[in-house]
């Protein structure tokens, strides 16, 4: 598996017209709670289908992007925090301990 870094706000509108799922990471550099979420994700995120798109948003660099996230999507900015999208709609939203890829699979393969 492999990151899409997102660094310009047209990748959150192809997100959001796009069918099937996606995931998008977001993630504070500045965080060392955000660097263990992002090491335990990336630990397990095998079990993931692989034609899933993994996003990566580096929330320091790309603040308007963020935001622009939060807002596309309806949910609440929280770093690190893991969307998992289908067919344009967030249908999971976790942050910090939350974030599970465990649960991301099962919800694809529900």
């Amino acid at each position: 598996m492999q990151w899409i870094d997102i660094t310009v706000l047209e990748q959150i509108n192809t997100i959001k017209q796009a069918t099937g799922y996606s995931v998008i990471f977001k993630h504070s550099t500045r965080c060392s709670i955000s660097l263990m979420a992002k090491k335990h994700f990336e630990l397990d995120w095998d079990s993931i289908p692989a034609n899933t798109p993994l996003y990566f948003l580096d929330l320091i660099s790309h603040r308007d992007i963020s935001a622009y996230v939060a807002e596309t999507f309806q949910v609440h900015h929280e770093s690190p925090q893991m969307l998992l999208i289908k067919d344009g709609e967030c249908i999971l939203d976790s942050s910090h301990g939350d974030i599970s890829v465990e649960e991301i699979t099962e919800s694809i393969l529900a």
